[in-house]
C-alpha cells in the first residue's frame, strides 16, 4: 500500500513543474507584465495617441436639407480649434460649448444654397481638419416681405404710424415669423405685433413714438419657416423718419379744431363736421392717423345712384384721408359759413380753404387726429384706427406669448 501511494505523486510533481517551466518561458526578464518593445532590448513601449475625429451633420454631400436645421460639428480625442460655414463667401455664425468639443450653428441656413464647411482641431494625438459640403432646399412657397408700409424713401411719418408688414405667402407658423422681425429705435418704447391676417402683421408701440428720431425695422426672413415647404428667401429692411409730433384736436360739439406740434399750439381752424342725422353722416370720435392725401378727391354718396334720395356727387380740394369709411378733413368753401357753428358735412371735417390747404401742405402719414362729441365711435380696423385698441389688447394678436 506505502510503495503505490508514492508511485501516485510523482506524476503530479512533474505536472507542476512542466507549468512552472511554460510560465516562465512566456513572461519577460523584467517581470512587469508588460509586452516586450520592438526592438527586443527590454524597453517598455508607450501606445500611439488618437488623432481627433471631427464629425460634421449634415454629412458631406447631402442635398436639400431644411433651411431650419442646424449644423453641428463634434470633435472626439480632442478640441475644436476652428469652424467656419460660409456659403457663398458669407459666413453663419455659430458657437462652442464649455469644452470646445461641439460647434452649432446659430440661426437658419439660406435656401437654395451651397454651403462649405471647415473644421480643425487638436489634440493630444496630432491635429485634424475635415472639408464637407452640402446643399439646402428649394422651398416649394418661397416666402418674402411683398411691402412694408412705411417704406417710401426719404418720407418723414408722425408719431402715430403703425410699420405695417404685408407678406406674399399666407403664413401659418406666425410665431417663427413674428421673432424674424425687429424693431429698433432710437427712443426705444415698448411695442408689439398684432397679426391682422395670415399675410398682414403690424407692430404698434404702447404709446406714441417719441418724436424726431430713426427707427430701424428689419425682417430676418432667410431661411425662416413659415409654413409647410414654406421658407423665407430673403431680408429685407426699412428706416423710418419720425417727425415732430402733430397732434389736432377736433371737437365736433364746439366746432373747433386746434393742431398742436411737439406740444404746442400753432393753428386754430373753424370746422363742420357731419350733420349726424344718419349714422353714416355721423363723423366717427377716436384717435385717427392721417393716410393719404388728394388734391381733388371726387365724393360721391355710397351706396346710391344719380337720383336716389341723399345721392351726391362733389369735387373737393385739398382732402386728407383719416378713415376707410370716407372721412377726410378737406376744403369746403360752400360751408364756411356754417364752419365754427354748426355741422353740416356727410361726416368729413370741413375747413376753409386756407386751412384746409395749410392742413394738406403740413401733414404727414401717421400724423394724429383725435375726434370727440359723436356718439359712432371708429372702429379698430376702419382705415389706421389702430389706436382705438388699447395697449394690453392690442398685444393679444401676437403670435409670441
Amino acid at each position: 500500500m506505502t510503495s503505490t501511494h508514492t508511485r501516485s505523486k510523482l506524476p503530479i510533481a512533474g505536472v507542476a513543474v512542466a507549468m512552472v517551466t511554460a510560465l516562465a518561458a512566456c513572461s519577460s526578464g523584467s517581470g512587469s507584465g508588460s509586452a516586450l518593445s520592438p526592438g527586443g532590448d527590454g524597453g517598455e513601449s508607450t501606445p500611439a495617441k488618437p488623432v481627433p475625429t471631427i464629425k460634421i451633420n449634415p454629412v458631406k454631400g447631402t442635398a436639400k436639407v431644411r433651411p431650419d436645421k442646424s449644423v453641428v460639428v463634434t470633435a472626439d480625442n480632442g478640441s475644436l480649434e476652428e469652424v467656419v460655414v460660409e456659403s457663398n463667401g458669407v459666413p453663419l455664425e455659430g458657437e462652442f460649448d464649455a469644452d470646445r468639443t461641439k460647434w452649432t450653428s446659430k440661426g437658419p441656413l439660406k435656401p437654395s444654397s451651397k454651403y462649405t464647411v471647415s473644421a480643425k482641431a487638436t489634440g493630444e494625438g496630432g491635429p485634424a481638419e475635415v472639408t464637407s459640403q452640402f446643399s439646402t432646399l428649394k422651398p416649394k412657397f418661397p416666402l418674402a416681405v411683398a411691402d412694408i408700409t412705411p417704406g417710401v424713401k426719404g418720407e418723414t411719418v408722425g408719431v402715430g404710424m403703425p410699420i405695417m408688414v404685408t407678406f406674399n405667402q399666407s403664413v401659418t407658423d406666425k410665431a417663427s415669423v413674428e421673432k424674424a422681425l425687429k424693431v429698433k429705435a432710437e427712443k426705444p418704447v415698448d411695442g408689439a405685433w398684432r397679426w391682422m391676417s395670415a399675410k398682414q402683421v403690424i407692430y404698434r408701440p404702447a404709446k406714441y413714438w417719441p418724436a424726431h428720431q430713426q427707427v430701424k425695422f428689419t425682417a430676418n426672413l432667410a431661411g425662416v419657416r413659415g409654413g409647410k415647404d414654406m421658407y423665407g428667401v430673403k431680408n429685407s429692411s426699412a428706416t423710418i423718419n419720425i417727425g415732430a409730433a402733430l397732434i389736432s384736436t377736433v371737437n365736433v360739439k364746439t366746432h373747433m379744431m386746434y393742431v398742436k406740434k411737439d406740444g404746442k399750439t400753432i393753428q386754430t381752424m373753424k370746422i363742420s363736421a357731419g350733420k349726424g342725422d344718419t349714422r353714416e353722416y355721423t363723423t366717427t370720435s377716436g384717435v385717427h392717423l392721417t393716410m393719404e392725401r388728394a388734391n381733388p378727391v371726387t365724393m360721391i354718396s355710397p351706396g346710391k345712384k344719380e337720383g336716389d334720395p341723399g345721392y351726391y356727387k362733389e369735387v373737393v380740394n385739398y382732402a386728407v384721408r383719416i378713415s376707410n369709411s370716407g372721412e377726410y378733413v378737406h376744403s369746403a368753401p360752400w360751408s364756411v359759413g356754417s364752419q365754427g357753428y354748426a355741422n353740416v358735412s356727410h361726416g368729413c371735417v370741413n375747413a376753409s380753404p386756407g386751412q384746409a390747404k395749410w392742413f394738406y401742405d403740413n401733414f404727414h402719414r401717421g400724423d394724429v387726429v383725435k375726434i370727440t362729441g359723436t356718439s359712432r365711435i371708429l372702429e379698430s380696423w376702419n382705415g389706421w384706427g389702430f389706436w382705438q385698441m388699447s395697449f394690453k389688447e392690442w398685444e393679444k394678436g401676437s403670435a409670441l406669448k
